[in-house]
């Protein structure tokens, strides 16, 4: 495991050539868990769009040179409408079609990466992760081939049967709960896609087609203000925890 603080994370060389990275941002969802009509990504964050925030988490990340947003066909007008507003000329960006599941919008944005070694895929609606993290999980992906940030499980797990009745209880040592951004190699992450839908194989996220697949994932700790905003008490904390930061 490499921490944020760890020495890996941290070094840093003039000499070192900068490694280009492409942003995939995952915006297709629907709002239902958080009772409302408009899609989560495009709620109202302290005046911004959620998805601009997380946007802005990104754009001082040393190399990025290409964004890529997957959403909905209703949404592509107002997605590109909010990249503009942030990024403007300064780095490449594009919206590509989501597809009716979230591994069919990765498969589609993947199609749209042009030159970068890393590939970064981030939830739409992860709006606080810090720089710090960002950076400390590109980093051991470019060493590793494939990093997720995670932090470990606070509460004890169950693993329940169908009828709910306890059939074992995991050593919460090794349980993490896992983050995104999730950072692979390119062609690692490209590899497992295509041989994904050779297969017909779904995973629960990027990072477990790489592990299909049989290529090793390091996690990252990371921190837990980057949470995914799901409900509608997410929300409300989101929008406390934006304030208390402005202030």
């Amino acid at each position: 495991m490499i921490t944020a603080s760890s020495p890996l994370a941290t070094r840093c060389s003039l000499s070192d050539p900068v490694i280009s990275k492409a942003l995939i941002i995952p915006a297709a969802g629907s709002g239902k868990r958080m009772q409302r009509d408009v899609p989560k990504p495009f709620i109202e964050l302290v005046g911004q769009p959620i998805l601009a925030h997380t946007i802005g988490r990104f754009l001082k990340l040393e190399g990025l040179n290409q964004i890529i947003v997957a959403t909905s066909s209703q949404s592509i007008s107002r997605t590109e409408g909010i990249l503009q507003e942030l990024i403007g000329g300064e780095i490449s960006w594009s919206c590509v079609e989501g597809g009716t599941e979230r591994q069919y919008s990765i498969q589609n944005a993947l199609q749209a990466v042009a030159d970068a070694q890393l590939v970064l895929v981030h939830d739409a609606v992860r709006p606080f992760v810090s720089l710090k993290s960002i950076k400390a999980c590109c980093e051991a992906a470019e060493k590793t081939g494939a990093a997720v940030l995670g932090t470990p499980v606070k509460d004890t797990i169950k693993k329940i049967d169908k009828e709910h009745f306890v059939e074992e209880t995991p050593d919460r040592r090794f349980l993490w709960q896992i983050q995104t951004p999730q950072v692979f190699k390119t062609g690692i992450l490209q590899k497992a896609y295509h041989l994904a839908d050779e297969q017909n194989y779904f995973g629960t996220d990027d990072a477990s087609l790489v592990e299909w697949m049989g290529e090793p994932v390091q996690v990252v700790q990371g921190d837990r203000h980057n949470f995914k905003i799901t409900y509608p008490q997410d929300l409300e904390y989101a929008r406390a925890l934006v304030k208390k930061r402005e202030c």
